[in-house]
């Protein structure tokens, strides 16, 4: 597959870059991530260009990177400081360091013409960096292709068969939605709102709402990588007041970063950020137990189904239904992206 360039892609939550040197493949380019002692983060890419070694397989020393083959040393910039046995430094002793910006304790990368990263175009998940809000996040690496996921996540019908007992109903799969695209912005908004649900253990257990809830799914996708979920939970019948803020309610804003990491791997960061029980850690506890394992279960489906997919004739049509109109607008504004940005295949 083809993937957007040009663009801005998450390729670790904020904790995970620290002092030690942290590999990562994004678009198919192998990158080495750490922090400099004052705690800015950085992306080279992974490998020495003397004799390919990975610099994530090397060791770190001050804020640089030396190798762990031959000794050729890197600065945060990717300039080679140090070449074994000769004082001239060959002037092409360099690696390519990527454009870094953290922010929403997200570490964004932009993958491309770094004269054109404009810091100003990275989407906002303000609610990870909001000490209002209690958050529990993780990671998880799929063997299958990031189309797949965006599918997924775009359809939340699926809830109601494969995540049953987590935060499937069957309300999810029977209400209708509606989907909405802003194409000056490129953004894909999917609404589900249901009026009368049964409330499922995620938030039944998390809130302590007894009985049939009202609950909304407000689907932001922001091509390539974001993915917004805000979800209000409240007691059946009660619904925002018409000035003044939601205080009977209880929200989530559930996060996505769908980053492609080569053509049939894909890294999906996730984080649950809410504005209820932000103090009780055994809510936290359960959150990241209960989301991880969604996640976890949508992994699995995923990897069956890439092998399916990797096992049929190129000419298979599938068939769409109403549910599928926010996947398809979203499968459209990557198709523009990859045809309007340098469009690269994994190396």
């Amino acid at each position: 597959m083809e993937f957007a360039r040009d663009q801005w892609y998450v390729a670790a939550h904020g904790g995970e870059v620290g002092r030690d040197l942290l590999a990562r493949t994004v678009l198919g380019e192998p990158l080495v991530l750490y922090r400099t002692g004052a705690g800015e983060a950085v992306a080279l890419a992974d490998r020495c260009v003397h004799r390919r070694y990975p610099l994530s397989e090397s060791r770190r020393d001050g804020d640089t990177i030396v190798c762990g083959y031959h000794g050729f040393t890197y600065d945060p910039t990717g300039t080679c400081v140090f070449v074994p046995g000769q004082q001239r430094i060959p002037r092409t002793a360099r690696v390519a360091a990527y454009p870094v910006v953290e922010q929403d304790s997200l570490v964004w990368v932009w993958i491309g013409d770094r004269d054109r990263a404009d810091p100003a175009t990275i989407p906002r998940a303000p609610w990870l960096a909001d000490p209002r809000y209690a958050v529990v996040r993780g990671m998880a690496p799929l063997d299958a292709r990031y189309g797949l996921l965006v599918d997924n996540l775009m359809d939340l019908s699926h809830e109601t068969y494969l995540h049953g007992g987590y935060i499937g109903t069957p309300e999810v799969a029977n209400t209708p939605i509606t989907t909405e695209v802003d194409e000056e912005r490129g953004i894909v908004h999917v609404r589900r709102h249901m009026d009368d649900a049964e409330c499922p253990p995620f938030y039944a257990r998390s809130t302590g709402i007894q009985g049939r809830i009202t609950r909304w799914q407000d689907i932001e996708y922001h091509p390539p990588c974001l993915y917004l979920l805000h979800s209000r939970i409240a007691p059946q019948g009660v619904y925002p007041p018409v000035d003044g803020e939601d205080s009977d309610a209880f929200h989530a804003e559930i996060v996505y970063a769908i980053t492609p990491s080569t053509a049939h791997t894909t890294y999906d960061f996730w984080a649950v950020a809410r504005d209820f029980a932000v103090d009780d850690e055994s809510v936290s506890d359960y959150l990241h137990q209960s989301n991880h394992t969604v996640v976890m279960q949508d992994v699995a489906a995923l990897n069956i189904l890439e092998r399916v997919i990797a096992a049929e004739p190129e000419r298979y049509q599938e068939l769409s239904i109403n549910i599928d109109t926010g996947g398809l607008a979203a499968r459209r504004l990557l198709a523009r992206l990859v045809g309007s940005g340098t469009a690269g295949a994994p190396r």
